[in-house]
């Protein structure tokens, strides 16, 4: 090798190691928590202008080491689950809070891919991370906004094919929708009296049964069931009958570019409030294209959950505390933008936040959450695992 080669790497080595060192500087010095896990803890009140106290806790994952999973609470939609708890039952090395829900019921309320099934949909477009998990090599992310919308295909004999749009993916059914319950969401469709329900089994789906006025349909495990709000449902829901073969396709709003066929792979997809990074790009117009309010959200401090890639392909978790003056005040989103600066990022997505914001290292919450009442219950969470 000649010596100029030789006097090439060494430059990029040593740019490398500076590059380490000034990023490592003000962040300190970690606590190991395993192979490819670092943690970090930030009290610095220059993270936030003006100055305040701040308490910011960050994991450094390798990928090579580790992999990401998104978890439902309690393995299902109904109902929520601490992370701790979440993070206890499948044995994660560490766990933060996930997606935007429903506090009343824990229903997620944005676009949700668990385990390679979609279980949540909307019509909003929002920032989403997308996990690609092959079984051999690393994990593959995609960072975009976007929303998805699902509908019913179905062919009576004698009748046109019909398309309906289904209205709700495991939430709580409302008067005059269509919903779609899968075994995700629980047991049974928690439905009251005053529906329509159709149970679909097999391969490919077929209707097997219809359930008039009774609610709480059973699910089954090889199937599904549709759901009306109501004893009258309007054609071609009427043509439904049993044996009636029934197919379901999804419809992708995707406003980066990213293949509708990624997001149909992805082993898992989570929903946050405000891509700030894509590509290397900042982003900005989330009034515009995620409906965020500056008054009330991006430019007001509040507890913040964070995830990103940084240039050298290392993973980082960020909760930030926030709503206690004493101890954290929290970030607006041109603080979390600086952080990501601090940080290196190329891609970083803001997460549920607020009450929701939680770490969890080797079983324990190691940031303060907010709530009076302690660490919220929440939809789901995102498991760092052992590979």
């Amino acid at each position: 090798m000649s010596r100029r080669i030789l006097s090439i790497l060494a430059s990029v080595v040593l740019a490398a190691a500076c590059l380490r060192v000034e990023q490592g500087a003000w962040l300190g010095t970690p606590e190991v928590v395993a192979p490819g896990v670092e943690l970090y803890r930030v009290t610095d009140p220059v993270l936030v202008d003006p100055r305040g106290p701040i308490a910011v806790y960050l994991l450094r994952l390798d990928l090579e080491h580790v992999r990401i999973e998104s978890a439902l609470s309690n393995e299902e939609v109904v109902d929520a689950e601490r992370v701790d708890a979440i993070a206890r039952r499948h044995q994660a090395i560490a766990a933060i809070n996930g997606g935007f829900f429903n506090v009343k019921n824990g229903e997620p309320i944005s676009l949700l891919k668990v385990g390679g099934e979609l279980v949540s949909d909307t019509g909003l477009v929002r920032g989403v991370i997308a996990i690609q998990s092959p079984p051999v090599g690393r994990q593959e992310f995609d960072f975009d906004q976007a929303a998805v919308k699902l509908e019913a295909r179905f062919k009576v004999e004698g009748q046109s094919a019909a398309v309906v749009a289904i209205d709700g993916l495991d939430t709580t059914r409302e008067r005059g929708k269509l919903m779609l319950y899968t075994p995700r969401y629980h047991s049974d469709t928690d439905t009251a009296p005053n529906g329509t329900e159709w149970v679909l089994e097999g391969n490919p789906l077929k209707v097997t049964a219809i359930r008039r006025d009774l609610g709480k349909t059973p699910i089954p495990k090889d199937g599904a069931v549709l759901s009306y709000g109501g004893l009258d449902p309007p054609a071609p829901l009427d043509w439904l009958s049993p044996g009636t073969q029934v197919t379901f396709a999804n419809t992708w709003k995707i406003l980066n570019g990213t293949p509708a066929a990624r997001f149909e792979s992805a082993r898992d997809v989570i929903n946050g409030a405000g891509l700030l990074r894509r590509r290397g790009v900042v982003l900005s117009n989330w009034l515009a294209s995620e409906t965020l309010q500056p008054t009330t959200f991006t430019e007001i401090r509040h507890p913040r959950t964070l995830i990103g890639i940084d240039r050298r392909g290392a993973m980082w978790l960020v909760a930030i505390d926030g709503r206690q003056p004493d101890h954290s005040v929290g970030m607006t989103f041109a603080e979390l933008l600086a952080l990501c600066n601090r940080l290196d990022l190329v891609d970083a997505l803001n997460l549920d936040g607020g009450g929701s914001t939680t770490m969890v290292v080797k079983g324990e919450i190691v940031n303060k959450p907010s709530d009076a009442a302690g660490p919220r219950p929440v939809s789901d969470a995102i498991l760092v695992i052992a590979r």
